[in-house]
């Protein structure tokens, strides 16, 4: 994570700030230079939350299976609950404001006895979990330059250029090389680049949900954007329930990475500015939807990207001309790329942690920091893994069930912590359930959801890991200070 890190001196008392005293207490001396402000460190976890780039990305999920009722009612059902699970996971980290978070506070809140296992199982579910969001995100910026230049070149009914899905992965690569070069800058860069992108994150979204339904020569009424349910999916699927299930996986999948900044007030700030600036979006552009089949159509000239395809058509029915909606999406992926480029920042101070603690093969080689004490072998490790990886996420739920140790901090949710925490937990579970079942019938090799495969997988080869070899030598979360 970014807010906590260690360095070989200790300060003297008197420029030692609270963050770094409990820090102290923990038994932790700082490494990495820590010079990201409240602001900075903010603007880190907003970006990587990025309404900007869930809700557009996944905007077709969402008007696929259950169009305005799924995107408008399903983005307060997930920002509620993702709202408790923050405050449960902001209780904890106002205790432990540690670097790499999430494994360490479970090995603390498990206890003596459960720690080493906790803090690994959690360790691994976390970091590869986040190495596979930073592949999704560069990916999906990736494909939205194919579709920025699908429309450029007249669309695809305009014998538009579509690029090949091997340009498309060149593309993903040439992000993750990018994103691992500004990772390499000292953090006084870092910090610099995350206030433009927190900005340009808020400012853009503000724009867009009032550009488009301006522009646009048809809007849809209030009683199609908050009561039309769309059952017309082509996916096979007829059950009202499980179709809106399935569109929340819009708003889940963009109210995520919030612990990206070890800090309780800025998990709390980043989601609750995050839920009403993103509805806010989500109104706007839901109210330029007037035909959701065409939209999704992948014979339109976005090539069935559906927002892609209103921003095109708004300016095109209004001045004859899609231009305006091209420079729309160019400011989407300029969103996506700080996303991406936030991601690889908390992936690689999370894999620089958990190999502070021996739990990664060639750990001292991950361990290092360069003359601008960044991590920098870690970065490149993390581009270089997002590269081909695949998305997944459980360790949010092993974090907030391992409460059996729990001091509480600053900040803590008193008597109504436990029950918090408890909602948390099912809300992670159910979700982590429902996003595993299939989207759509009769499932075939092509329409099997993979999303169980990997995880069982994940979790096997954690577990043997465990118990062949690391429960022989792993301690969990080491100290380095008396």
């Amino acid at each position: 994570m970014v807010s906590f890190s260690e360095k070989s001196v200790l300060p003297s008392s008197h420029d030692v700030d609270s963050g770094h005293a409990r820090l102290n207490e923990l038994g932790y001396k700082q490494e990495l230079k820590r010079d990201l402000s409240m602001l900075s460190n903010f603007a880190f976890s907003f970006s990587i939350i990025s309404v900007l780039t869930g809700v557009t990305t996944l905007y077709n999920n969402g008007l696929r299976f259950g169009g305005p009722v799924s995107v408008i009612y399903g983005w307060f059902i997930a920002g509620s609950f993702t709202m408790l699970v923050g405050l449960s996971m902001a209780e904890i980290c106002s205790s432990y404001p540690t670097s790499g978070g999430l494994y360490y506070w479970s090995a603390k809140l498990a206890g003596p006895k459960w720690a080493p296992f906790a803090s690994w199982l959690t360790g691994w579910f976390n970091i590869v979990g986040q190495w596979a969001v930073t592949a999704s995100v560069d990916y999906s910026l990736a494909q939205m330059i194919q579709v920025i230049i699908l429309l450029s070149t007249g669309g695809k009914n305009g014998g538009g250029y579509e690029a090949s899905k091997y340009l498309v992965i060149a593309f993903h690569g040439g992000i993750l090389l990018l994103h691992a070069f500004i990772n390499s800058l000292s953090i006084s860069w870092l910090s610099f680049i995350g206030q433009i992108a927190a900005a340009w994150n808020i400012v853009g979204v503000f724009v867009l949900m009032i550009l488009i339904p301006s522009v646009a020569t048809e809007r849809a009424s209030a009683k199609f954007v908050f009561t039309h349910f769309n059952t017309d999916n082509g996916e096979g699927i007829g059950s009202t329930i499980y179709i809106f299930v399935l569109g929340l996986l819009m708003s889940q999948y963009t109210l995520t990475g919030y612990d990206a900044s070890a800090h309780m007030v800025r998990i709390i700030s980043s989601i609750g500015i995050s839920i009403i600036v993103g509805f806010g979006y989500i109104l706007g552009i839901t109210f330029a939807v007037t035909n959701i089949p065409s939209l999704l159509d992948e014979n339109n000239d976005a090539g069935g990207y559906a927002i892609a395809e209103i921003y095109y058509q708004a300016f095109k029915s209004r001045y004859g001309s899609g231009v305006g909606g091209i420079v729309c999406l160019g400011v989407v992926a300029v969103a996506i790329f700080f996303c991406g480029m936030s991601s690889v920042t908390s992936n690689s101070r999370m894999a620089y942690a958990f190999s502070r603690d021996g739990a990664m093969p060639f750990s001292s080689l991950w361990h290092k920091v360069n003359k601008q004490e960044v991590p920098i072998n870690a970065v490149w490790l993390s581009a270089f893994i997002s590269f081909c990886m695949a998305l997944t996420g459980c360790s949010y739920n092993l974090v907030t069930l391992a409460r059996k140790s729990f001091v509480p901090g600053p900040f803590n949710l008193g008597r109504y912590g436990v029950v918090v925490g408890w909602i948390a937990v099912i809300w992670v579970a159910i979700i982590s359930v429902l996003f595993s079942l299939p989207v759509a019938y009769p499932v075939t090799i092509e329409t099997l959801n993979y999303t169980p495969v990997a995880v069982g997988g994940l979790f096997i080869i954690t577990v043997s890991t465990w118990v062949l070899r690391a429960r022989y030598w792993f301690k969990g979360p080491i100290t380095n200070i008396e």
